[in-house]
């Protein structure tokens, strides 16, 4: 199906308020249990219900140095530990010239920026932690994981809003295909939910104080949440070598930017559709061939109708959609690495999770949005999109081995 070397995907991590591992979160998304809850953090907001993760207790982060890691370089590396360890990868045995790390977010640590801030407020400049900087930067995440690691290969880290995740992924597969790099370790995390970030989306209008209901009549806006997404690509080759069993294929990838808003898609979805389509072409498939649509699905109601009329469109044979925001919130930064991970699974099993909260479909929307239990459905090539405020749109197609 795809004309230059192939990556495959051969382990996957997940941190998310459903749980802090793989199997958790995929069983938890499969039930379609909403993680939504009141939020006391939160308290006096126009809205205060979020996503969190619980508590975080992996290996990784008993190493010296991680008791100072910001809240989103903690997830990111438990994810990315994980993915390695379902990929049977071994950094101590690795030649890391040869493997990359692509990261994707949009905050970078604002729990760290907020507590340098309030340090600086009150106390004055003394006060503010010399670790402020390397908590807070964005490029963090995706330099602890080369640090932890040994990763020596290009290490990237890129900001497109709520597509970064996949924008992360498409960079890392094409590093993988121009021959940079054997493997490449692709992460998107955030963890965002702060009283000013919630204030900020909460003023223009996206979120939601009763829950998260993609694509359902009366969605609202999204609720804010957190968490990590790693996927483990290596080139075809360098799998088979060491005999590693891919989970799935990455076999297209595509870019678009709508150029219309700084926060509101194009309302005719021209930048999506056109990302939808260069992605299949990019992986030389045909619309018919695609057995599943892993929607952004946000609940917000421009979103959810313009994705639905681009889905429609593109896709008149109707394949089964989900949106897994509907269980987990909106991860912004990190949702298109969660999502991917989740489509792989998805490949894998052969199901398509329902939707949580869609109890009363939006019968403009047209399309198969999987609602009640979860769908057993094989399917040889499955679509993610990823879109993001600034008009950043990101698509990748997914294939089985």
């Amino acid at each position: 199906m795809n004309r230059r070397p192939e990556a495959v995907v051969t382990g996957v991590g997940l941190v998310t308020p459903a749980g802090c591992d793989r199997d958790t979160t995929w069983s938890a998304v499969l039930a379609g249990h909403p993680t939504s809850t009141p939020d006391p953090a939160l308290d006096g907001l126009p809205v205060s219900l979020s996503c969190r993760v619980a508590e975080l207790d992996h290996p990784v982060l008993r190493h010296r140095g991680s008791a100072r890691l910001d809240r989103v370089d903690r997830f990111a590396l438990t994810a990315v530990a994980q993915a390695l360890d379902q990929a049977g990868l071994d950094p101590a045995q690795w030649d890391g010239s040869r493997v990359a790390v692509v990261t994707g977010g949009g905050m970078g640590g604002l729990l760290t920026q907020e507590t340098a801030l309030a340090r600086l407020a009150e106390r004055g400049p003394d006060f503010v932690s010399p670790y402020f900087l390397t908590g807070y930067l964005i490029n963090m995440a995706c330099a602890n994981i080369a640090l932890r690691f040994g990763a020596t290969g290009p290490a990237l880290s890129t900001s497109t809003a709520c597509a970064s995740g996949t924008t992360a992924l498409g960079l890392a597969r094409d590093l993988i295909s121009t021959g940079r790099c054997d493997i490449a370790l692709v992460c998107g995390a955030e963890a965002a939910i702060t009283r000013l970030m919630v204030a900020g989306f909460t003023r223009i209008g996206a979120l939601s104080g009763t829950g998260s209901r993609p694509f359902d009549a009366t969605r609202d806006g999204f609720v804010i949440a957190e968490g990590a997404g790693a996927l483990v690509l290596e080139r075809a080759e360098h799998a088979a070598a060491r005999t590693a069993r891919p989970l799935a294929r990455l076999v297209g990838y595509a870019a678009s930017t709508d150029a219309h808003h700084l926060v509101a898609p194009h309302p005719a979805g021209r930048g999506a559709e056109q990302a939808v389509r260069a992605a299949l072409a990019d992986a030389g498939a045909a619309p018919a061939d695609v057995g599943h649509v892993n929607a952004h699905g946000t609940a917000t109601r421009q979103n959810d109708e313009i994705e639905a009329g681009v889905v429609r469109r593109v896709f008149p044979h109707r394949p089964p959609v989900t949106s897994s925001k509907g269980v987990l919130g909106h991860t912004l930064g990190a949702a298109g690495a969660i999502e991917a991970a989740l489509t792989v699974l998805a490949l894998v099993q052969g199901v398509v999770p329902p939707t949580a909260g869609l109890s009363e479909p939006d019968t403009g929307a047209e399309i198969d949005v999987v609602a009640g239990p979860a769908r057993e459905h094989a399917f040889e090539v499955a679509v993610s999109n990823s879109f993001g405020f600034g008009g950043h749109n990101a698509v990748a197609v997914l294939a089985r081995t």
